[in-house]
């Protein structure tokens, strides 16, 4: 089996750099080449890769910008590997990395598979906080930390790995983004393929973000998610309603706190003392606690509002998702 790492990248050539450093110190002995994509950057890392090209085995594609699903496609199609390994430009990757996918793959072929990722010591306080509330358990129930069920799991385009078959039958991503990850894992089961999570595929994803940006990142997660619902609703589920609760019945916490009803608020203190717990102590951070929460607040207010303003969209009043949210798709160049 020969492997090709494809990567999108986008106006990012100091990601490019160190993602390729990681790649140097790998330990896995076997062939295989990396892809990378820029999609219409105007400031390009086309002279970070060739700096590369004698130590590793890179190609390097320019092309018009489509956005991360087609850029993805456009590198598997050019790929030489029967099997590809996607990754997002802002990952390091571990020296065992390869090495666990081989393993898997050989002991327990799937064609597709996802990974989960974590923080290094050199990340940021707020890198870290948001990892934290991004994979714990206690917020999106583990579903990128690692923790969601070994089968049925939904690779996430950061980290996963997809036969080239497997691509060809589905044609890849589609140009919703963000969601464009469990779109492609819902027609991949309903072609009959299977996914599967490898615990020890994990990367450190260098999210380069800023509150601001995260809280944007998150409301978009929030609304692309009904939409997916309204393709595939055999697979839409209760706990996807989960941060807009959370955030609706906060807001009735607080205002029925004024008329002497003070229980619900205290369970939501509760609830962020356990926050602030376990983060601290995962962590080894007081501030990194602090910032947790600050960063768990941020993701459910996002998503939650997210949410409700594309189910009231698209599943009450059936407005084309297209139309309703135009900043959620790319025009496929």
């Amino acid at each position: 089996m020969y492997i090709s790492i494809i990567i999108p990248v986008y106006n990012r050539p100091d990601e490019i750099k160190e993602l390729l450093e990681s790649l140097l110190i790998s330990d896995y002995n076997k062939e295989y080449e990396i892809v990378i994509v820029e999609d219409g950057s105007s400031i390009t890392c086309k002279e970070e890769v060739e700096n590369f090209k004698e130590k590793l085995n890179i190609s390097y594609y320019f092309k018009e910008n489509s956005g991360p699903g087609d850029s993805r496609n456009y590198g598997m199609k050019v790929a030489k590997g029967d099997y590809f390994i996607i990754f997002d430009s802002d990952c390091i990757i571990p020296k065992q990395y390869l090495s666990e996918v081989d393993k898997e793959l050989t002991q327990k072929y799937v064609d597709c598979f996802g990974g989960s990722d974590a923080a290094l010591d050199s990340f940021s306080d707020i890198q870290k906080a948001i990892n934290f509330a991004m994979t714990s358990f206690l917020t999106t129930g583990g579903i990128r930390g690692g923790s969601e069920k070994l089968t049925k799991f939904q690779p996430r385009s950061f980290n996963m790995g997809i036969s080239k078959k497997a691509f060809e039958d589905s044609n890849g991503f589609g140009n919703i983004h963000p969601g464009e990850d469990p779109d492609l894992s819902i027609r991949l089961w309903k072609l009959g393929y299977k996914t599967r999570l490898f615990p020890k595929a994990f990367v450190y994803h260098k999210r380069r973000i800023d509150w601001d940006k995260f809280l944007l990142q998150v409301t978009k997660f929030g609304k692309a998610r009904p939409i997916l619902n309204s393709w595939y609703p055999e697979y839409s589920k209760l706990t996807f309603f989960f941060p807009s609760f959370f955030i609706l019945g906060l807001f009735s916490a607080m205002l029925v706190f004024f008329f002497g009803i003070e229980w619900p608020l205290f369970c939501y203190i509760f609830y962020f003392i356990i926050l602030f717990v376990v983060a601290t102590i995962e962590t080894k951070s007081l501030k990194i606690g602090l910032l947790s929460m600050v960063a768990v607040c941020k993701q459910f207010y996002g998503y939650g509002l997210g949410f409700l303003n594309s189910f009231i969209k698209i599943s009450l009043l059936k407005q084309k998702p297209e139309i309703a949210f135009p900043e959620l798709f790319f025009k496929i160049k």
